[in-house]
């Protein structure tokens, strides 16, 4: 029986049967003909995800100094039911990711309808044809428990896996440039061998021209920049490999402005990457006890770090949020610790200030429930079978990446809590780590096995109206500083919500004049690192008690009311 995958927007895709692979593979061997008969080089990006679908954009939209395209991609996905869909969307010129960035559509249609300088695949025959191969398949870091990153290992099947048939269909000379995020020596102790050894079975004398530069990217409004006109480091794995991944980028990617720098082994270029998502991750890990203090004694976090960013040195000091999401900072470390041992062999334990960090970070969202709790409670309202709104699903304001979102902790721990969630995010139209948590992001990886009471969840589904989301709402929080959030009305809050209700800011979005009219219109306001609400509080209720003693002795009831 054949399966279909099915796309964000509920398109309906069947999966190529058997016979459908020797058809495609003629019409890549047709095109590719055209392609070299242009003289252009044959770049297969391998995962077209997040980085590769972009990346590959990216690649097929260079040009000479005369404007000619140079490259022709082909981009390869596995023809899973769950990311199947990606392939046709692609071959229409549709972005299969959603980013607030808009070059990535443009650029996506330009390359596959205008100038013809991109396709997507399914069949892994597309590597014979290649010049240059991109790797960009997940390298996952697994965790076996929630705040213990030493318990987790690297998800490492999937790449060996990839590079092993890589290394089955590609030319000799072929370049092949783990783009990919690995734990540090995984270019020279797994890559290389596997390919080596794949290499001689079919009788290749040479070594593989293996190389590492890893991406910098940012989804967001700077998605298409953070590829093409950024830093970015490279290595290759011999000489005429790094001469080669040189060459590539120099071709691809804004080196004039953003130049190269060229490592003299993959681990540097590995370790750089980890140690690099580490500082910062590390940084926003530092902020969550002074967030604590803050709320403890009275002190407004988000203005003591505007106060600390006036000085230079410090000036991309930010606040932590609701938990450290994206694929990236909550894991990168953990391939570091995982690597000092199980690559290298080294048995003592080194790692302190690492490992530390992630766990922080991947339990500060739990804090939020903390706080959701004592604000309804505050208003004599039970949290369970609360209605609670959690603005924003995804990890990042203006994104529609949920990868490792602070907000699903928040939404699973007040599940667990007894709570009844909903959730409002105008860039996320399926939450799949929600909706389909009993199989993705696989059966047994799920977040749903560290909470109890989390199966009715499968039916929540992600608002696109956020007046339908607010009626009836007794909580809000603020979860993503997505900007449709930044500048939500009090009154129109709690007019939809239909009467005063509990509001939590996770990330500094309201100012001091909409913390008090929250509290004027009789709801109650918590935040993460913002512990001068309280005064705030007392300040509204001083001056409610000023115009009820005016009242009482016979003031101005409308003088007093100003006053106040």
């Amino acid at each position: 029986m054949r399966e279909y995958s099915i796309s964000p927007d509920g398109e309906k895709f069947l999966l190529p049967g058997p016979d459908d692979y020797a058809e495609e593979y003629r019409r890549l061997e047709h095109i590719v003909q055209e392609q070299r008969e242009l003289g252009r080089e044959i770049v297969v990006v391998m995962g077209v995800g997040f980085v590769g679908a972009v990346m590959a954009a990216v690649v097929a939209d260079s040009e000479d100094k005369n404007s000619n395209p140079i490259k022709f991609v082909i981009g390869m996905q596995r023809p899973s039911t769950r990311s199947y869909w990606k392939i046709p969307l692609l071959n229409r010129g549709l972005p299969p990711v959603q980013a607030e960035d808009p070059e990535v559509a443009p650029m996506i249609h330009r390359c596959v309808n205008e100038k013809k300088t991109l396709t997507a695949t399914y069949t892994y025959d597309a590597l014979k044809f290649a010049d240059v191969v991109v790797v960009d398949v997940q390298c996952d870091y697994l965790k076996e428990s929630l705040g213990d990153v030493r318990t987790g290992w690297t998800e490492m099947d999937a790449l060996e896996k990839s590079l092993e048939i890589i290394a089955e269909h590609i030319s000799p000379d072929t370049l092949v440039l783990i783009e990919t995020t690995v734990a540090p020596g995984t270019t020279e102790q797994v890559a290389y061998p596997i390919m080596r050894k794949v290499f001689q079975k079919r009788g290749i004398k040479s070594a593989p021209l293996l190389s590492h530069s890893f991406e910098r990217v940012m989804p967001g409004k700077n998605y298409v920049a953070s590829i093409r006109d950024f830093w970015r480091v490279c290595s290759g794995i011999n000489e005429e490999a790094t001469n080669r991944v040189v060459k590539f980028l120099d071709e691809v990617i804004n080196t004039e402005k953003y130049p190269l720098t060229v490592l003299s082994r993959p681990i540097e270029s590995e370790t750089t990457k980890i140690v690099e998502n580490s500082f910062r991750a590390t940084i926003l890990a530092f902020l969550d006890e002074w967030s604590l203090f803050a709320e403890r004694n009275g002190v407004d976090l988000i203005k003591v770090l505007e106060a600390i960013k006036v000085r230079p040195t410090h000036s991309n000091i930010i606040f932590p949020g609701p938990g450290i999401g994206g694929y990236c900072l909550p894991k990168d470390g953990g391939l570091g610790v995982w690597a000092y041992r199980h690559i290298h062999g080294f048995e003592d334990n080194i790692f302190k200030i690492t490992p530390l960090a992630i766990d922080i970070n991947d339990t500060r969202s739990l804090h939020v429930a903390q706080l959701t709790r004592d604000a309804l409670r505050n208003m004599s309202r039970p949290l369970a079978a609360a209605e609670i709104l959690i603005l924003g699903a995804s990890y990042r304001e203006d994104v529609g990446d949920t990868r490792y979102s602070g907000s699903e902790l928040i939404v699973r721990r007040l599940t667990e809590m007894g709570a009844e969630l909903r959730v409002h995010d105008p860039y996320v139209k399926h939450w799949w780590e929600i909706e389909k948590q009993d199989e993705y992001p696989s059966s047994t990886r799920s977040l749903k096995r560290f909470f109890r009471n989390q199966d009715k969840l499968s039916e929540l589904h992600v608002h696109q109206d956020l007046n339908e989301a607010l009626n009836g709402t007794d909580a809000l929080i603020f979860a993503v500083r997505h900007h449709h959030y930044l500048d939500l009305d009090p009154d129109h809050v709690v007019e939809k919500a239909g009467g005063p209700l509990a509001v939590i800011d996770c990330f500094g979005i309201l100012d001091d004049n909409k913390i008090k009219r929250y509290f004027e219109l009789g709801c109650e306001v918590k935040g993460l690192g913002r512990g001068h609400v309280k005064r705030i509080k007392d300040q509204v209720r001083s001056e409610r008690e000023e115009m009820l003693m005016a009242l009482s002795a016979g003031g101005d009831p409308d003088s007093a009311e100003k006053k106040a």
